[in-house]
């Protein structure tokens, strides 16, 4: 049985929050973001992180950058990080986010012509439970728009996986097609979106820095070859691919 979490470390992390909170922008603050095909954009970048398998501490902390709208693989960056901090619900970002940013540092030092102008992350934005996930923590440290993108839905804020979510889910007949994340009070956290024609699984987008939620909505679905966008995706399995040829002993 796992030990509770320092309760002077959660209080640390949530004052953190807020204060960093007061300083996410929901609003779209570039020229592409405004325009209907994205005239402008031209790398997109996407992050994360794979753990060795039975291992919570030894990942690999992975970046790449894409050609927009070709979705073509610019860079690639895969580093074998070791994750200090504990995991703690709602916490993740205090994991993750140092080993991203210095991904991104490393790219601005050596290739700053290939840094993307949005960063898309496997994981929430807003729809979390204090209203700042792991894209907006990605997003204000790094000054980048950025957008979340959840395979599962999070559970919070009276958003719940019930029957009527369901039911919502079922009238999404094609790609592109969306229905809001409200929370109890009636605030749009974020939008479920059927991301592809091929799936009927939905993808939850919300916003992480720097970008609107309908523009966010509208950039996902342009970024998706398959249910989960290219960034994201290339980013999981370049990540995977690392571990499988540099540690093949611990991943069957």
């Amino acid at each position: 049985m796992s030990a509770s979490p320092p309760e002077d470390l959660v209080k640390h992390w949530e004052s953190e929050q807020e204060r960093l909170r007061q300083q996410v922008v929901e609003d779209d603050t570039e020229d592409w973001q405004r325009r209907p095909d994205f005239l402008g954009l031209q790398r997109v970048g996407g992050v994360d992180l794979s753990f060795i398998k039975g291992d919570e501490v030894n990942a690999c902390a992975q970046l790449v950058v894409l050609s927009y709208p070709d979705l073509e693989l610019l860079y690639e960056d895969s580093q074998m990080v070791a994750l200090t901090a504990p995991y703690i619900a709602g916490f993740l970002a205090f994991r993750e986010t140092p080993f991203l940013l210095e991904a991104l540092q490393r790219l601005k030092l050596t290739r700053p012509e290939l840094m993307p102008q949005v960063v898309f992350v496997d994981g929430n934005g807003l729809f979390h439970y204090r209203e700042f996930g792991l894209a907006c923590h990605l997003g204000v440290l790094s000054g980048i728009p950025s957008v979340g993108v959840a395979k599962n839905l999070l559970q919070v804020q009276g958003v719940y996986k019930n029957e009527e979510h369901q039911s919502q889910i079922a009238v999404l007949q094609t790609g592109g097609e969306s229905f809001p994340l409200i929370s109890a009070s009636g605030k749009v956290l974020g939008k479920a979106l059927r991301s592809s024609d091929k799936s009927s699984k939905p993808v939850y987008v919300s916003v992480g820095h720097r970008i609107s939620l309908d523009t966010a909505v509208r950039l996902t679905h342009s970024c998706c070859r398959y249910r989960v966008p290219e960034p994201i995706r290339q980013a999981d399995v370049r990540s995977r691919e690392y571990l499988r040829v540099h540690f093949p002993a611990t991943q069957t």
